[in-house]
């Protein structure tokens, strides 16, 4: 007796009925469709789409099946996998647009925010203090004048009746350049500038030069071989000393505020004729006592010295090319780094040049 026909004989797989198959298929679109982020749909995808999932095994089963059934069985699973396969990538797509508004919304970059995660720097007080008294002058209607910092030995010194005895042409206060046939110097003030200004303007003449000096001076809190200068000069007819007096206490006043007062004291300079030190009350204290007793910023003088002053010298318009019996003229000359220790009580020198950005950053606002 013969055996029986399994290749024409139903073998039951219970995963690949009908029933069962739906129900994978309907377990695996509410999943996907119930997936909240793509985090999630990951989850699912390899739960009902991976090679472990239900319909992946059910798939593996077909095999097992008579070559009568493996047709509609493999119908059937191929049909629930495709519809899983394309419901995945329609959920995909969704909570990618989800995923991308929720981005912009928490995200968002504000673009005001500094972009230059570098420390940022900040102007050097010195410069800042240097053009906002050229402004003050340039607003009166003044030129502002350059000159070069090695400068001639004329120049610094004869032209400004610096005779060849003079003690400031020592090698004490002076840096002479080698060789010395040449006759150089690093400039000791600003004041050759206003000889450059005589030698190539026309009166009149308004100019103002702020700029570099260097002496032989020790570097220590209060000196410094390198340091900062303002210079005035006017050239022009019928110009007295209550013109310097005036444009000088114009300037004070923006610098320090209205109403302060000044004073001039009898001082010489081989440049000027009269010469005079300009003092300006002190701007904390008033020179009120018994308040200047105890101010810091004038040591209890009540007033603040500022530099010297006076009318040009007519020995200096001669040697400038200037006619004294027609034209008159003062000049003024000013230190800006003492001028900033003591508005903003910088107590040492040497804080301006160290080159620390730390300094400048507090004075990052305009002065």
């Amino acid at each position: 007796m013969s055996g029986p026909n399994s290749e024409y004989d139903p073998v039951q797989v219970t995963p690949l009925d009908e029933e069962h198959v739906e129900a994978m298929r309907v377990a695996a679109l509410e999943a996907v469709a119930g997936a909240t982020d793509l985090a999630d749909l990951k989850r699912v995808r390899t739960e009902h789409a991976g090679d472990r999932s239900p319909l992946a095994l059910a798939n593996r089963e077909i095999g097992a099946l008579p070559p009568q059934a493996r047709k509609d069985a493999g119908r059937r699973v191929g049909q629930a996998r495709g519809a899983v396969t394309q419901a995945l990538a329609a959920r995909q797509a969704e909570l990618e647009v989800e995923a991308e508004a929720r981005m912009l919304d928490e995200e968002t970059v504000d673009v005001t925010l500094p972009w230059d995660r570098r420390p940022t720097g900040a102007r050097h007080p010195i410069t800042m203090l240097s053009e906002r008294i050229a402004d003050v002058f340039v607003a009166m209607g003044w030129e502002v004048a350059e000159g070069p910092l090695v400068e001639a030995e004329w120049l610094n010194f004869d032209a400004l009746n610096l005779g060849p005895d003079h003690p400031a042409r020592t090698m004490q206060d002076t840096f002479w350049t080698e060789p010395a046939e040449h006759h150089l110097v690093l400039r000791t003030q600003t004041s050759p500038v206003q000889a450059r200004a005589m030698l190539t303007r026309t009166p009149p003449i308004y100019v103002v030069s702020p700029g570099r000096v260097f002496r032989t001076d020790e570097y220590d809190a209060t000196h410094s071989p390198m340091f900062h200068q303002v210079e005035g000069l006017v050239i022009d007819s019928g110009i007295t000393m209550a013109h310097l007096r005036g444009s000088l206490d114009h300037m004070l006043g923006v610098l320090f505020g209205e109403g302060i007062r000044t004073r001039f004291r009898p001082s010489y300079f081989p440049f000027t004729e009269p010469s005079a030190e300009m003092d300006m009350v002190c701007f904390v204290c008033r020179g009120l006592a018994p308040a200047v007793e105890d101010c810091r910023t004038c040591k209890g003088e009540g007033w603040i010295e500022l530099g010297g002053c006076g009318v040009v010298n007519p020995r200096v318009l001669v040697a400038c090319g200037v006619d004294p019996d027609r034209y008159t003229g003062f000049a003024f000359g000013f230190g800006i780094d003492r001028m900033l220790m003591f508005r903003h009580g910088v107590s040492d020198m040497r804080d301006m040049f160290e080159g620390d950005v730390r300094f400048s950053t507090a004075f990052r606002s305009d002065l």
